[in-house]
């Protein structure tokens, strides 16, 4: 949450130039304070766990947030009960009148097929659409940030000779990003994808700025400088033991998978993973929800968008 000082204090400057978030009075004078609402397309096949993920997060911050939890309904997923799916999530078209502060779109297991061989691949189009006009700020996380580049701007995805799978140290490349403010020069990010976003490929679209990135997995946060669009490539979210479950999720289905890399006490399977990266995480989230939303999203819903 942001300080609020007097108007022409000599320290606001100085503050302001250290991304410390300060706030004039005259500002908070005209601030009017309502809940947040953010929608969650839940594209993962295991949706109760990635909606303790995200939630964990986003309920780390003063500011209320209501959320509503988006499936599709081109696609029933085969890894959570229909009651479960019944009982708290909702699909596109109950939804789509709305008007949302946030979007969030998850990433999918599905990274190897075409797009068009998408399930939902339309659905998700028409909602990627839909969000030009009734979302203030969207977030989109691994195949959810490769979908949407490619539906927006044209930006393919790639696939890699191997399975990216582990925690890798980062760094941020925009100093001055409201998005990165308070992050350390590096910091760690799980990463597991089967492809990637090519960096010259964004850099060679005017609109896109790469914010954050790692020598050894490449683009992690890509922004649009027009439409607060968030693209963010790798998972921040992850708990502690996610990358476990994956890793022996292949080896009990035989697949080929190596042991993530960076993440076991000594590159052993059987110890423990030390969860490295949750400061970051949290700081993330809670940038986008203040920066990129509560602090710039219209009071009056019919202004959204």
């Amino acid at each position: 949450m942001p300080i609020k000082i007097p108007d022409n204090l000599p320290a606001k400057q100085r503050l302001e130039a250290e991304n410390i978030f300060v706030m004039s009075e005259h500002r908070a004078m005209s601030q009017d304070i309502r809940p947040l609402e953010v929608v969650v397309l839940n594209l993962m096949p295991n949706k109760i766990d990635t909606e303790t993920q995200l939630m964990r997060l986003l309920g780390n911050t003063p500011i209320q947030v209501n959320i509503t939890l988006l499936t599709t309904a081109s696609y029933t997923s085969k890894n959570t009960s229909e009651e479960h799916l019944l009982n708290f999530y909702k699909t596109w078209d109950e939804i789509k009148h709305l008007k949302f502060d946030g979007l969030i779109v998850t990433g999918a297991p599905i990274e190897l097929l075409p797009w068009k061989e998408v399930a939902y691949w339309y659905e998700l189009k028409q909602i990627l659409d839909w969000s030009c006009s009734h979302v203030w700020s969207c977030f989109f996380i691994c195949w959810g940030a490769q979908a949407s580049l490619q539906h927006f701007y044209g930006i393919e995805k790639h696939v890699l000779s191997s399975k990216k799978f582990g925690v890798f140290t980062h760094k941020k490349l925009k100093s001055d990003s409201i998005l990165l403010r308070g992050f350390d020069d590096e910091f760690l990010v799980p990463v597991s994808r089967h492809t990637e976003v090519l960096k010259e490929d964004v850099e060679n679209e005017e609109s896109l700025e790469i914010l954050s990135e790692s020598k050894d997995s490449g683009l992690y946060i890509v922004r649009d400088k027009s439409t607060r669009r968030l693209f963010i490539f790798n998972h921040s979210e992850y708990e502690a033991d996610s990358l476990k479950n994956e890793y022996d999720r292949d080896v009990n289905k035989n697949l080929p998978i190596e042991v993530p890399e960076n993440y076991f006490p000594d590159n052993d399977p059987n110890r423990q993973p030390v969860l490295s990266w949750r400061a970051h995480s949290y700081l993330l989230y809670n940038n986008w929800i203040n920066y990129y939303v509560y602090q710039s999203t219209p009071f009056d819903f019919n202004k959204i968008g």
